[in-house]
């Protein structure tokens, strides 16, 4: 198995065992972030009707404008703050971070922190 094989089925076993233990429910949503090498992505989603609640990603034009590159942290930066704005314009202030299996560090850690920064709480 080639190591980036291995490092996707160690995330995916990573993601796997952390799902086990967090839900996101109607009045705290889970903040699930995803990232591939050009985009990331963030979604609040409620598990008890498996609905997504609101989204944001550098695909959005609003959150792509200005950028020249959208897969480093000044990128996920903003889009932080995006899922932010909309989750309190739904009057919802506190979420369930879900890093989905990758590492607390570079981009997720900066779309955290611009999240918390924008008004949420995790």
């Amino acid at each position: 198995m080639s190591s980036l094989a291995q490092k996707q089925v160690a995330r995916l076993k990573r993601q796997t065992r952390v799902r086990k233990k967090i839900t996101g429910s109607p009045a705290r949503p889970r903040l699930n972030v995803f990232k591939s090498a050009r985009h990331i992505y963030a979604q609040l989603i409620d598990d008890t009707t498996g609905a997504t609640l609101a989204s944001a990603s550098t695909l959005a034009g609003d959150v792509a404008e200005g950028l020249s590159y959208t897969g480093n942290a000044e990128a996920a930066a903003k889009v932080g703050a995006a899922i932010a704005k909309k989750a309190l314009e739904k009057e919802i202030t506190a979420v369930v971070f879900d890093r989905n299996g990758f590492l607390y560090h570079g981009r997720i850690k900066a779309l955290a922190d611009a999240a918390r920064e924008n008004g949420l709480s995790f």
